[in-house]
């Protein structure tokens, strides 16, 4: 509840208010996730939906621990670009062995035969330090991460549709990636073969399936925001007959979720989030739970009772950082949700938003964290209905509670700022699993860090590709 003290009635109206806008209750939680369900089903029957279900083209079982070998990884996201050697024991552990090189400007915006002869120079040079395992006569393996949109139509195929975060490589777009990588490594006479293209996702189930003996569920709740299951291949129809049966992972692009805006509780707030957005309109389940957009959320709740009459918030005055777009972040959020007493909150709005210590009131603090409390619980709240689809799309739960005989754990392996460190968050997620699927299969539920997705689950996608035959 908004917090009390002697503020006048006006003061507490315009809280409450608000409070209500964002307090979800347990028949919406359980609305938003039939609807999450409905959209998986329709991205696995059909092209170019807002919840894309992607078809990753890795099929059959996932890791269970038991996997050994070798495989190398190239993790490729922005400005570094990461090497890694992975060496899978066969008892859930594994040793990693890796190199980061700086990708330039020039490179991310020159030619892309220039780009990819740069990232094989990178694997050459690694390799140089130690050559593992293989010998003269063998070729390395290697998965790749490529965190670029792409049209996948293999393990080991993938149209690259565009370029973001800054790169723009000429005679890119439209070419396969794992082709252009395959080839610059074939001019330097590298014996490295590309077998797999990841998503780091996807990486994360294959990382914690391996390290937990079998998982349920890929997610990333940080920065931003993703899913990917394993699901019966039969389901994605959109493939027509080319696939014949068993199981194939999909990467859900869940961020996407309620693009049309039908289900999801929008509020002021979030619609100016959202207008003076890169992408308005776009990504809208990733608006409301991911840690690049939440500090900017709670901002314009800060603003809004500032600019309120009578002021609510600071006597309405405000500073030059926290009228700057984006500029309350989630890592603040963060600051304020685990700050045991009101000075450490008054500290850090003197710290990082300017503002004059003598002019923050206890009540000011109070509201400050209730800010952050409910913009946050609500996110993790959303994020709890995202599992609970998964699980209730795969037959281990059902919504309003019950669900088939079972008492196996359902892991979860997550990756991601706001899952890891933001206080509380697994615990407000677990409130909404509980009320969507109720208490006992949310008990079943173990949430664990997927160790190094882009990494190690690159690696595993490249033992796939071995294991399957298609390389």
């Amino acid at each position: 509840m908004p917090p009390t003290t002697t503020r006048s009635r006006t003061s507490q109206d315009v809280l409450n208010a608000i409070e209500e806008q964002f307090t979800l209750s347990d028949e919406i939680l359980c609305a938003i996730t039939k609807h999450f369900v409905d959209d998986f089903n329709l991205g696995l029957s059909r092209y170019n939906e807002p919840m894309a279900m992607i078809p990753t083209f890795v099929t059959g079982a996932l890791p269970d621990g038991s996997e050994k070998g070798t495989f190398l990884a190239l993790d490729l996201g922005g400005t570094n670009l990461r090497v890694c050697e992975v060496h899978l024991n066969g008892d859930k552990t594994f040793t990693l062995r890796q190199n980061k090189f700086k990708v330039s400007d020039a490179l991310k915006t020159g030619e892309a035969t220039v780009l990819f002869d740069y990232l094989a120079d990178c694997v050459d040079a690694f390799l140089t330090d130690d050559t593992g395992d293989a010998t003269d006569d063998e070729y390395l393996r290697l998965g790749l991460t490529f965190s670029f949109p792409v049209e996948q139509t293999a393990l080991d195929k993938g149209k690259i549709l565009t370029w973001t975060k800054g790169f723009s490589a000429r005679n890119a777009i439209g070419h396969d990636v794992v082709q252009l990588l395959q080839d610059a490594f074939d001019r330097k006479h590298l014996r490295v073969k590309c077998v797999a293209l990841v998503n780091d996702t996807v990486g994360a189930l294959l990382s914690r399936s391996y390290t937990s003996g079998g998982c349920l569920l890929g997610a990333i709740f940080g920065t931003g925001t993703n899913g990917a299951y394993l699901e019966d291949a039969a389901k994605l129809t959109k493939l027509g007959n080319s696939i014949l049966g068993g199981k194939m992972v999909v990467n859900t692009e869940w961020g996407a979720f309620d693009n049309q805006r039908r289900i999801l509780p929008i509020t002021p707030f979030d619609n100016m989030l959202d207008r003076k957005s890169i992408n308005p309109r776009l990504q809208a389940f990733e608006k409301f739970i991911s840690g690049m957009y939440l500090g900017e959320i709670t901002r314009n709740v800060l603003l809004h009772l500032i600019d309120a009459f009578p002021p609510v918030l600071f006597d309405g005055f405000s500073t030059a950082q926290l009228n700057a777009h984006y500029g309350f972040d989630s890592a603040l959020m963060s600051d304020v949700d685990s700050a045991k007493t009101s000075g450490e909150i008054r500290k850090i709005l003197v710290d990082h938003l300017g503002f004059k210590a003598e002019t923050i009131s206890d009540d000011d603090t109070d509201i400050v964290r209730w800010a952050c409390q409910m913009v946050a619980t609500r996110a993790a709240k959303l994020s709890g209905t995202a599992v609970a689809a998964v699980l209730v799309q795969t037959g281990h739960a059902q919504i309003g509670g019950g669900s088939p005989a079972g008492t196996e754990a359902l892991q979860v392996g997550v990756d991601g700022s706001l899952i890891q460190f933001y206080p509380g968050f697994e615990q407000r997620m677990r409130e909404s699993l509980r009320a969507v699927v109720g208490p006992d299969v949310e008990k079943r539920v173990q949430i664990g860090l997927a160790k190094d997705g882009s990494g190690v689950g690159a690696a595993l996608c490249a033992l796939h590709a071995v294991k399957h035959g298609e390389q």
